[in-house]
């Protein structure tokens, strides 16, 4: 290699860990989505290849999906504890919702031997829950969101196509379009 090409690269390599160490944001590509250690605790290659490469295809839609319901539970989250404090479960969430989400909780709880789906209540509500959720408070998103029923299409577009993809069943290219024009209209409105 010659000098000019081994610095080049030196100095490329430099910058990538100058950039790491001041807490560089890493956004990850399509080809990133597949955990090499996750995959390699699994028995993947126990699969019929055709039933893998689809579900591989799949999982980039589930990791679309799955985003955007973690960023809409973040966002309904913050907007309540920002305006009514940390009792906006009790306050602002209706009874129905609240003793869906507390009883799913509950059964979670008695099995111990497994992860649970998360620390807060709001993780144990349907993703449809978290519109009727802002709508039960609407003056408070009003702000961010262009209307209730606008919102509720949103989540309604994606949660019909997310219901697919959690139960392991396939989309065709317009459905995943349809997803991803409703993702990008609800983060031009309202951020990640």
């Amino acid at each position: 290699m010659s000098d000019d090409l081994y610095s080049f690269v030196f100095r490329g390599l430099l910058t990538e860990e100058a950039l790491d160490n001041v807490g560089r944001v890493r956004h990850f590509g399509l080809s990133d989505h597949l955990d090499s250690e996750i995959a390699s605790r699994l028995p993947i290659d126990a699969f019929d290849e055709d039933l893998v490469s689809r579900a591989q295809r799949m999982a980039v839609v589930y990791v679309a999906i799955t985003a955007f319901e973690n960023s809409v539970r973040e966002f309904v989250s913050k907007v309540l504890l920002e305006n009514i404090g940390a009792d906006w479960w009790i306050t602002a969430v209706s009874d129905k919702i609240r003793a869906r989400a507390e009883s799913r909780r509950a059964e979670e709880e008695k099995i111990r031997w497994h992860t649970p789906r998360g620390d807060e209540p709001i993780n144990y509500t349907e993703f449809g829950d978290l519109a009727a959720i802002a709508s039960q408070n609407w003056k408070l998103f009003e702000d961010y969101l262009q209307s209730q029923d606008w919102m509720r299409q949103i989540i309604s577009t994606v949660e019909r196509s997310r219901n697919v993809i959690m139960h392991s069943g396939e989309l065709g290219i317009q459905d995943i379009e349809r997803i991803a024009t409703a993702i990008r209209d609800w983060i031009r409105q309202v951020g990640a």
